[in-house]
């Protein structure tokens, strides 16, 4: 009998897109531009497999005043369960997002899939430069005093949900 060794198929990527919130708490329709108080933005990974699979969201900063072009300000990863094959990253910022363009990267198994350039228009507030993650919106947010945020960074949470 002869032993047969199987290559892994690479996972490809069915559909990816940006969303803003659809007022639920989930991601809504596919947006490219966003407002500073659009909070969270999602990043929605569909994949055309169910098996388990790491998927990697890199937040890029490509133009946004106050942060070094090229500047990763984020990077979160999801390892899908047998049977799943959807990934929804959301981030928020300490307070509003700083008006600029961004670029998510995304890796399916380390390789990199795509990316996604998107902007934030408008105004950047006093908000969006405190050095303090955004407090869990489960739970009551104590009082902090705000410290100076550091030139090449961009406070920001973010995780992987699947619904």
């Amino acid at each position: 009998m002869v032993a047969f060794s199987q290559t892994p198929v690479p996972v490809a990527i069915n559909q990816v897109y940006l969303a803003k919130d659809d007022g639920t708490g989930h991601a809504g329709d596919p947006a490219t531009s966003f407002v500073p108080t659009d909070i969270p933005i999602y990043c929605v990974v569909q994949l055309e497999s169910a098996i388990p699979t790491t998927v990697k969201m890199n937040l890029v900063a490509e133009n946004v005043p106050g942060v070094k072009a090229e500047t990763k300000v984020v990077s979160t990863s999801y390892t899908t369960k047998d049977g799943e094959n959807r990934v929804n990253f959301n981030g928020r910022p300490a307070g509003k997002w700083t008006p600029g363009r961004y670029r998510a990267e995304i890796f399916v198994d380390g390789k990199l899939a795509t990316n996604l350039s998107f902007e934030v228009k408008g105004q950047a507030s006093s908000t969006a430069s405190s050095g303090a993650f955004a407090p869990n919106p489960r739970k009551p947010a104590k009082p902090v005093a705000a410290k100076p945020r550091k030139k090449n960074s961009v406070p920001y949470i973010t995780q992987a949900v699947n619904h």
